[in-house]
C-alpha cells in the first residue's frame, strides 16, 4: 500500500484517536488526526484525504453532517464508527455515501482490511489499453463509463458515484438481465465485508435507483426480485 496516502482519523476520544492512528501509521499511512468537525474541515482545506475514518457520535458536530461535507467534498471515502449510533444512523450514513461501518470498539486488523478494501474500490481505474475503446453502458436515464467509472447523463454531467455504488452498477452492466443474489453482489462488486448485511446493499440499491431510473419509486431498470435478489433490464418491453 503507497505510504502516500493518507487517512484523516476523526474522533474526540484521544485514546481511541492516537490508538487507531498508531495502528495505520505502523502499516505504511500517513495518518491525520482530528479532534472534531471545525478541525477536519481545516485539515481538508490544504489536503484532500484519501480515506476519513469518521467517529459518528461527537459532541461539537454530529458525523451524518460530516459524512454530508466529506461527500460534497469531493466524495472524500468514508467509513465510519458507530459506538452508540442506532441502526437508523448506521443507514442513513449509508445513504449519505458512506463507503462502510465499524463498531467501536473495532478491532484494528479488521479496521485495516476495511481501510485497505475502501481504498482499493475507491482507486480510479487506469485509462484502457491503448486503442481499446470506452466500455460504457446505458442504465435507465444515465450511461455507465466501466473504464472511467463515472456515470453521466445524456448531456454529459457527471454524477458523483461512492465506490460501492460504482462497484454494484460494474456488476450489474456485466450481468444484464441475470438474477443477482445480495450474496452474489457483495462478491462481484468486491464489497464483502465481515459483517455484511443484506440491508446495506438494499440502502446501496435504492441511492442507485434515485440516480439512474426515470421514477425511482417504480424502478424498472433494477428490479427486485422477490425472494432472490435484483436483475438489470437494460431493455424493458413495459417501458414504452
Amino acid at each position: 500500500m503507497s505510504q502516500q496516502q493518507n487517512i484523516f482519523v476523526v474522533d474526540d476520544e484521544a485514546a481511541a484517536r492516537d490508538m487507531i492512528g498508531d495502528y495505520l501509521k505502523m502499516h505504511g499511512f500517513d495518518v491525520t488526526l482530528c479532534d472534531g468537525g471545525p478541525s477536519l474541515r481545516t485539515e481538508v482545506e490544504k489536503v484532500r484525504p484519501d480515506l476519513v475514518v469518521l467517529d459518528l457520535n461527537m459532541p461539537e458536530e454530529d458525523g451524518l453532517s460530516l459524512v454530508r461535507f466529506l461527500k460534497q467534498s469531493g466524495n472524500v471515502p468514508v467509513i465510519m464508527l458507530t459506538a452508540t449510533a442506532s441502526p437508523i444512523d448506521r443507514v442513513v450514513g449509508l445513504e449519505l455515501g458512506a463507503d462502510d461501518y465499524l463498531a467501536k470498539p473495532c478491532e484494528l486488523r479488521e479496521l485495516l482490511a476495511r481501510v485497505r478494501s475502501v481504498l482499493r474500490r475507491s482507486a480510479v481505474a487506469a485509462a484502457g489499453p491503448a486503442g481499446e475503446p470506452n466500455r460504457t453502458v446505458k442504465m435507465g436515464t444515465k450511461w455507465l463509463d466501466l473504464d472511467a467509472r463515472t456515470l453521466r447523463d445524456e448531456d454529459g454531467n457527471e454524477h458523483p458515484l461512492t465506490a460501492s455504488e460504482f462497484g454494484l452498477l460494474k456488476a450489474f452492466a456485466e450481468n444484464p438481465k441475470r438474477v443477482l443474489t445480495r450474496e452474489r453482489l457483495l462478491d462481484l462488486a468486491q464489497a464483502r465485508d465481515a459483517e455484511a448485511f443484506d440491508r446495506a446493499i438494499d440502502v446501496r440499491i435504492t441511492r442507485i435507483r434515485r440516480k439512474i431510473e426515470p421514477e425511482p419509486s417504480h424502478p424498472r431498470v433494477i428490479k427486485t426480485v422477490r425472494g432472490a435478489g435484483y436483475v438489470f433490464s437494460p431493455e424493458d418491453p413495459q417501458a414504452s
